[in-house]
């Protein structure tokens, strides 16, 4: 069997560099495809291929130095705190006089196709909903794709013959590698092979197997990429036979399968192919483990920030639409990784701060031990990894309903994520301090000094993990031994500040000053996810928060402003939340004009750095401006608003299989005189709707959809 290819786009920029290559990936392998009619070039990865550079080294060791933090803390010393660490870990071990980052997700090595028949008229596409990537020229058709079912990546030129060659991506790498290509008639594998010592655990190469077959009519090649070494013989052999047609056959609906979950018709607006293209790369790099910084695509020794996963953020950013459009399965790869890493985690949180739980480092990679931090982006401070992270799991129930994983792994993991702030908060008075803190990356006052007290952030994700925990206990009929302690640190958490300027002030402690020139907006954490009850029990809260939401748009929206476009969909998705549709509508131009190449892959500066986290980011917004649910509690009612930021932009149109909360799927149909939908629920359930024209109650029985003309 042999699909069409029908390209959701056409391009006929020459990509130089794998930056601007069209990429095609199951999650597990990616293919980063680029060159020209001259030679074309297929740049390959794998999700576990991070070079051993950095040992990994225990945490530093300062939970006896805490009650001195908090005095410096106290005394205004901000810098004095962080530095204060830093010397602990040095002391301790030598290797933390520098700064230690996680080990980089590199190449594996690039093949190429050198043709007999270059030409004109060069022109590329991708198919989001095949995952096959087609460059053409004079005659020449030449089609790629990373298969879902052999976990290979199959490339099938016509029109021409070729050369083909495998050799190291191009670069040098930070530690040596030594490189070798075995050649069998035109059957080739590459072998990297990692230098110098090497730890417990460090991964001592991988292996490129390629297979060419030719014809008259077509030159077929297959590769695959495996971590590990092992003998060219046995790389060759692990190898599918099946053909071209046969392969494409078997992966295009397992592929077909998950881009389809979602159809979004805005009427042609731009908006409407990036949202398609955001969901494709996240589809495509979501495999055994969630998306890196740059997906399951490298073609670097040094990728910015090493790739890995940055969880104070940009993680969470490019997970964001995953549930809400359809596509849970790509969700667990997350719990995958934490439950590997739980050890590092629980050994973290003993040596910096003496307390039982979780601390996950904001970066994470080959290890979850905290090594990376400084004098000024003093990461040791950030205890509210887990918290934040623990809302993934409480996402993922309410949008499947699946309680044998609400029992089984969100209970255990969000136990073990408060059994820390349980410990770790200081209660003066009755209302809880959390010392040190840290909002994610800022420096309040534009000062300099990250150290601090009291973010909105630790005591939003806490209360929303000691709220999970209540409402988890009650629905599983779970009488747990903590939930006195639950509800007690949740009755000591501080209120809300609003600044002097009538905003939502991102530090709860009134000595930090708010800075709107910058790429996070981690005091709007609720918006991202299901809200708030204090912001809809308190209309001043709820419009200091949209104060908030408009002098940070107001610094995005300059030319001053010119990073991280991930935070920008942040930013709008709480707009959206909130209602304020022309300024999520603003955000999400902004986005589209400045962070996406003609590759339809998103970059974290403008046109700088290849960088997925918008690629979930983006749809999520889109999702926030047209669907926006509460979190569902005991009595099991879903409370959907449909519409609830539609700009003006977008007077008619239609979406297929967005999920609320609940979960209850919901299909929506607008225009400037009717508002459609159609509801459905896997069991019976009440849902509180409101849309543009009022609000109704629907009750729904299980598996029957309801049909609404509102």
């Amino acid at each position: 069997m042999q699909s069409p290819v029908n390209p959701s786009f056409r391009d006929s920029s020459v990509a130089d560099d794998w930056e601007h290559a069209l990429i095609s990936g199951n999650g597990r392998q990616g293919a980063l495809c680029h060159g020209s009619p001259d030679v074309l070039r297929f740049t390959l990865a794998h999700e576990d291929l991070f070079q051993p550079v950095t040992e990994p080294l225990p945490a530093p060791d300062t939970a006896a130095a805490l009650p001195h933090l908090r005095e410096l803390l106290a005394a205004d010393r901000f810098r004095d705190t962080a530095r204060a660490v830093c010397d602990i870990a040095v002391q301790e071990h030598p290797g933390y006089a520098e700064t230690r980052w996680i080990d980089p997700l590199i190449g594996a090595g690039t093949l190429t196709f050198t043709p007999d028949h270059p030409g004109p008229g060069y022109e590329r596409g991708t198919d989001f909903t095949t995952g096959v990537v087609r460059q053409t020229w004079a005659g020449v058709v030449a089609d790629a794709f990373v298969s879902r079912a052999a976990d290979v990546l199959v490339i099938r030129i016509t029109g021409t013959g070729g050369t083909v060659a495998i050799g190291p991506i191009d670069g040098t790498p930070e530690r040596p590698i030594d490189y070798t290509v075995d050649r069998s008639g035109d059957d080739l594998v590459l072998t990297g092979r990692f230098g110098g010592e090497l730890w417990d655990g460090a991964l001592d190469g991988w292996t490129v197997a390629v297979r060419v077959r030719r014809t008259e009519r077509s030159v077929v090649i297959v590769a695959r990429t495996a971590t590990g070494t092992r003998t060219p013989a046995d790389a060759l052999a692990a190898l599918p036979a099946a053909d071209f047609g046969t392969l494409l056959g078997e992966h295009v609906p397992i592929h077909r399968d998950l881009s389809g979950r979602v159809a979004l018709d805005l009427g042609g607006h731009p908006a409407q192919e990036l949202f398609d293209a955001g969901r494709y790369t996240i589809i495509s790099s979501t495999g055994t483990r969630p998306p890196t910084l740059q997906g399951v695509w490298s073609g670097t020794y040094a990728p910015p920030w090493r790739s890995g996963w940055t969880i104070d953020g940009n993680l969470q950013a490019a997970l964001l639409a995953v549930h809400s459009t359809g596509t849970p399965e790509l969700m667990p790869p997350l719990f995958d990784l934490l439950d590997a890493q739980l050890g590092d985690y629980r050994e973290n949180a003993r040596r910096l701060y003496g307390r039982p739980g979780l601390f996950i480092p904001a970066h994470l990679g080959t290890h979850g031990r905290q090594n990376h931090f400084g004098p000024i982006w003093c990461l040791t401070l950030w205890t509210t990894g887990a918290a934040w992270l623990a809302r993934l799991y409480l996402e993922h129930w309410q949008h499947t309903g699946d309680r044998e994983f609400l029992a089984t792994r969100a209970l255990p993991f969000l136990r073990e994520a408060a059994a820390f702030h349980l410990e770790f908060a200081e209660i003066h008075d009755g209302r809880a301090r959390f010392s040190p803190s840290y909002s994610p990356e800022n420096d309040p006052g534009q000062t300099g000094d990250q150290a601090t007290v009291d973010a909105t952030l630790d005591v939003q994700a806490v209360a929303a993990l000691l709220r999970g925990l209540l409402t988890i206990t009650s629905i599983l009929g779970v009488d747990d031994p903590d939930a006195v302690r639950w509800r007690s640190l949740l009755a000591a958490l501080p209120p809300y500040r609003i600044n002097d300027a009538g905003e939502l002030a991102e530090w709860i402690d009134p000595r930090f000053p708010d800075n709107h020139e910058h790429r996070h907006c981690s005091h709007l954490y609720p918006f991202y996810y299901g809200g708030d009850p204090a912001f809809d029990d308190d209309p001043a809260l709820r419009s200091a928060a949209v104060r908030a939401v408009r002098a940070r748009l107001r610094w995005w929206l300059s030319e001053a402003s010119d990073e991280m476009g991930y935070g920008l969909a942040l930013l709008g998705v709480a707009a959206a939340h909130l209602g304020l549709a022309e300024e999520a509508y603003a955000a999400l131009t902004r986005i589209g004009e400045a962070y996406w190449r003609s590759n339809r892959v998103p970059t974290h500066n403008r046109d700088h750095m290849f960088n997925v986290d918008l690629a979930g980011g983006y749809p999520a917004l889109v999702v926030a401006m047209l669907l926006r649910s509460r979190d569902v509690g005991p009595d099991g009612v879903a409370r959907v608003d449909l519409l609830p930021a539609l700009p003006s932009a977008w007077p008619s149109g239609s979406v297929r299989g967005l999920v609320a909360r609940g979960p209850v799927t919901i299909d929506l149909t607008w225009s400037p005189d009717a508002v459609k939908a159609v509801l459905k629920s896997d069991t019976n359930r009440t849902v509180e709707l409101t849309h543009p024209r009022g609000a109704t109650t629907v009750r729904l029985t299980a598996g029957d959809p309801r049909h609404l003309s509102l």
